[in-house]
């Protein structure tokens, strides 16, 4: 029986632990959190620090595991790529490559050598590390991000130099290594994209663009609070991305497997690729992919990561106008769930998946990032007009209800 390591426990792995028992595998989960919710799903759980990478590889040669995976999981993805060269086993790219697309320094370097469209952008470990000059590198405003960090956590825009200590604290207090880049502030024609496309010996077979939306009344406007599909970029932009991403793939040396993908268009007229990580991104994107699409990313990941012979990956449209809701509650203080509440009426015409993090009696805080979610709710529509004018009053057809 095969045995595939999983790094993290988040729920956002529960389709990744059911295709791997399908396949008939023996599925093993690792972090420093017992009592993380997947946890209780997997064949077996050892706790390991996902971020160390050479603990992660001594458990794995113990286990004399078949495959690795960081799905979902940002913080273990530079160890799942070290575990899987120094074992021989599949994965999107090296561990070179990992650990440049990991740091958002040194991707943005590698994309400004690479003659990319990129926004100026630097990498810090300290507010006493900025020079002078610097100041007058960027374009104001600017956003201040941690280098490492997945979820719009610790992610500050900043008007004017005057405000950069504090959004460096908070951008350092999310970071594991302590770093942080500035970069100039890009305001979108259009919509954000986060999406998950997949490779097949290094060439994009499936790929996917979306509108992400934030919720500017959240704690944190930067994190996303509906992710669409199709997407409303024009067509010459998606090809160009979609060309750049390849050109990407090629440098980086990629492989087989799934990628987060982050783009955007800016009000300058240029097209962006913001990040790209190999793993399949949070949010539950590629299951709801899945169902639009009808291309299962998730097993064939899981198929890629065992040494197995994939199933038919094929470019597919969309089918119908489809919303992942991230549910959240737009609060000031924290509070006890009472309960969540959706109208019969949208239960019944459009929602296709309730998927609620939280119960009755549950701590419920701000939206300060995607780790504060509450849940997720697909819903599916048959244009993009009725979509959009659905989703616009979700505060009156979803209530979420504190003690």
């Amino acid at each position: 029986m095969k045995k595939l390591l999983l790094l993290g426990g988040s729920r956002y792995l529960m389709p990744v632990i059911k295709a791997g028992h399908d396949l008939g595998c023996h599925v093993i989960t690792c972090d420093y959190l017992p009592d993380n919710y997947a946890h209780q799903f997997s064949d077996e759980y050892h706790n390991v620090s996902i971020i160390d990478k050479d603990a992660v590889l001594k458990l794995a040669q113990e286990l004399k595991i078949d495959g690795i995976m960081s799905f979902a999981c940002d913080p273990g993805v530079v160890s799942a790529a070290y575990v899987a060269e120094k074992m021989g086993l599949p994965f999107q790219c090296s561990y070179e490559s990992a650990v440049i697309l990991q740091d958002k320094g040194l991707f943005r370097k590698f994309l400004a050598d690479n003659n990319f469209n990129v926004p100026h952008a630097k990498r810090y470990e300290n507010v006493s590390s900025i020079p002078a000059e610097d100041y007058d590198f960027f374009c104001w405003p600017v956003i201040v991000k941690p280098v490492d960090s997945a979820g719009s956590k610790g992610v500050t825009k900043v008007e004017s130099p005057d405000k950069l200590d504090e959004a460096i604290r908070i951008a350092l207090d999310s970071s594991l290594s302590d770093s942080f880049i500035i970069e100039d502030f890009l305001t979108f024609d259009g919509y954000h994209s986060s999406a998950d496309p997949f490779t097949v010996d290094g060439k994009l077979q499936f790929v996917s663009y979306s509108d992400q939306l934030f919720d500017p009344t959240a704690d944190n406007p930067y994190t996303p609070a509906m992710i669409i599909w199709q997407s409303t970029m024009k067509q010459c932009h998606q090809d160009y991305l979609t060309a750049e991403t390849q050109r990407l793939m090629d440098l980086l040396g990629m492989k087989h497997g799934i990628y987060n993908i982050e783009t955007c268009v800016s009000t300058d007229g240029k097209p962006y690729i913001m990040e790209v990580s190999p793993r399949g991104g949070g949010c539950k994107i590629a299951e709801l992919q899945r169902m639009a699409y009808g291309v299962d990313l998730i097993e064939n990941e899981v198929r890629k990561a065992l040494g197995m012979p994939l199933t038919e990956i094929k470019q597919t449209q969309c089918d119908g106008h489809w919303c992942e809701m991230i549910v959240h509650a737009n609060i000031e203080k924290e509070g006890l769930l009472e309960e969540i509440v959706i109208d019969p009426v949208i239960m019944e015409k459009h929602v296709k998946v309730v998927d609620f993090a939280v119960k009755k009696g549950d701590l419920v805080k701000p939206f300060t990032g995607a780790n504060m979610s509450l849940g997720d709710i697909f819903l599916r529509f048959d244009s993009r007009a009725e979509l959009d004018d659905v989703m616009k009053r979700s505060n009156d057809w979803l209530k979420v209800i504190l003690q």
